[in-house]
């Protein structure tokens, strides 16, 4: 099936029913589902690159909070918190608070950057982010935020869903469902042990299997 077909038949399939699951790799089955609503609209997702050595290296384009095309790649360098969200999800909401303190504590230290990809409507988005005040970049997407799922090797089926990036581009893991500090001690520690050299990729993928 073309997969933008798909893409439309999970769109109308979460409208229908106003349940929204979780995401689930295709190693790993999730946990049941958190109340959703209609999604929004967003921009264009980019293949996913391949890296020297044939390791793919997780890449795509969103517009920001502000209309602007924003590039994973602006981010390469840095161990990276891929959190897809919406303001009508309860345990997304939750989360915000330890992400922005994430990045505000570990964002320069440990080389790491949060970034945030509503799955919402813009305007929805907008009128949050004022309360919300983020200290990290906020991605907007509808269609294309799960059409860049699953070009990163994910199949979307719901939110919050986090990819945890490292810092050379390759995805070395996900969490499905609200993360919790006891998570981002677990990634912290597997990006430092990655940036001086304790670990290599394929350690790193083994150690997040914890979460």
């Amino acid at each position: 099936m073309n997969k933008s077909v798909a893409i439309t038949i999970a769109l109308i399939l979460l409208l229908a029913g106003g349940v929204v699951g979780y995401f689930i790799t295709k190693e790993q089955r999730g946990t049941p589902a958190d109340v959703g609503a209609e999604l929004p609209v967003a921009a264009t997702p980019a293949p996913v690159a391949e890296a020297p050595g044939g390791t793919d290296v997780i890449e795509f384009s969103l517009n920001d909070i502000d209309g602007q095309t924003r590039q994973l790649s602006e981010w390469q360098g840095k161990g990276r918190l891929i959190n897809f969200w919406a303001t009508w999800c309860a345990p997304c909401r939750r989360e915000i608070p330890l992400l922005k303190r994430t990045q505000d504590v570990h964002g320069e230290d440990d080389n790491i950057q949060v970034i945030g990809i509503a799955v919402d409507f813009q305007q929805d988005v907008e009128a949050y982010a004022e309360e919300a005040q983020f200290n990290y970049p906020i991605l907007v997407g509808q269609e294309d935020a799960m059409a860049a799922a699953e070009d990163s090797g994910v199949d979307f089926l719901g939110l919050p869903f986090t990819m945890i990036v490292a810092p050379s581009g390759e995805l070395l893991n996900t969490h499905v469902g609200e993360i919790m500090e006891s998570h981002i001690d677990l990634i912290l520690d597997v990006f430092r042990k990655l940036e001086d050299g304790r670990l290599d990729l394929a350690d790193a993928r083994e150690a997040l299997d914890e979460l």
